[in-house]
């Protein structure tokens, strides 16, 4: 019942514009061509997503037939390159989360004051040339970041820790930090301008200060899209590979030193795939399920974010 009101309104449209029968039929065909194409790209999206989840999913079968679940999750050490293979992705995991650690250090907090400055602060035509220079740090290839660690931010690190190695996750989690801080300002910024202009009359009204308006005002209103921000910063930390890899080194290691050289889930992934494994081999099937813990963790990330997002929605 509720489409016939609407398509009434087609057939007015249609008689308005003066459409011959012919061209009315061409013209539904294409909005049903034009639907059809944009279905199709969104289910492309979904099934993508499906057939990388099915193929690490049937690859750790494989693998985890093989090898306790147990161990993997509780062993502290991995060594599946070698002839005495232990698999315990404890040091991997300890890895990854460290130099994410480190890189939120400087990210969330260096992105959030440059969101604050841009929104609150800066002229519009400073935020038209500030904010697309900040972008294009996005643009950088990975791997000069990486080198850029191992090559100028080590050795810049090593006059201040004197025992500092040549390969060590503080580095590499100090330059994926500048590497993320456009994630953080560009989201967060956004979320800002969203706020109603009437938020900050208001509190302006009340006698708030600028500062006051930004941080007691603003920031809480966007907090929804600030958080979601966040977590794609989070996301975006956890998947880096080349940084981790050039100038974290490939030894895995159970330590939460930022100081000392460790391997992490991606870091080790490509190791093995740039190596001479045998396809199929145990080794070979490990980096599929150093994989699916990582979509997991990646996954637990996206989910909480999701609900902090709708959690403030609602608040505000």
């Amino acid at each position: 019942m509720a489409s016939e009101p609407i398509a009434g309104e087609e057939l007015n449209l249609e008689f308005r514009l003066g459409l011959t029968p012919v061209r009315r039929v061409l013209r539904r065909v294409k909005e049903r061509v034009i639907e059809a194409a944009l279905f199709l790209a969104a289910a492309a999206s979904v099934l993508v997503t499906l057939g990388i989840v099915g193929a690490l999913v049937y690859e750790s079968s494989t693998f985890f037939a093989h090898v306790s679940i147990i161990e993997f999750l509780t062993g502290t050490q991995w060594t599946p390159l070698t002839a005495d293979a232990r698999f315990g992705v404890l040091p991997l995991v300890s890895g990854t989360l460290v130099t994410t650690a480190v890189a939120l250090a400087v990210a969330i907090p260096v992105g959030t004051i440059c969101a604050v400055w841009l929104s609150e602060y800066a002229s519009h035509r400073i935020r038209e040339v500030v904010k697309p220079a900040l972008e294009l740090l996005t643009a950088v290839p990975t791997v000069v970041f990486g080198y850029f660690a191992l090559l100028f931010v080590t050795p810049l690190l090593q006059r201040v820790i004197p025992n500092l190695p040549g390969f060590n996750m503080l580095s590499a989690g100090l330059v994926i930090g500048v590497m993320v801080i456009p994630y953080v300002t560009s989201l967060s910024e956004e979320a800002m301008r969203a706020v109603p202009l009437a938020l900050r009359e208001g509190a302006y009204a009340l006698g708030a200060t600028r500062i006051q308006v930004a941080w007691r005002v603003v920031f809480p209103a966007a907090l929804s899209g600030i958080s979601a921000s966040y977590i794609l910063t989070v996301s975006r930390a956890l998947g880096e590979t080349m940084i981790v890899a050039i100038a974290a080194g490939m030894q895995a290691k159970l330590t939460l030193n930022p100081t000392e050289p460790a391997a992490t889930i991606t870091a080790f992934i490509v190791q093995v795939s740039l190596g001479d494994l045998i396809h199929g081999s145990i080794g070979y099937q490990s980096i599929f399920a150093a994989g699916l813990v990582l979509l997991l963790m990646t996954l637990g990330l996206n989910i909480l974010g999701f609900l902090i997002q709708r959690r403030y929605r609602e608040a505000y």
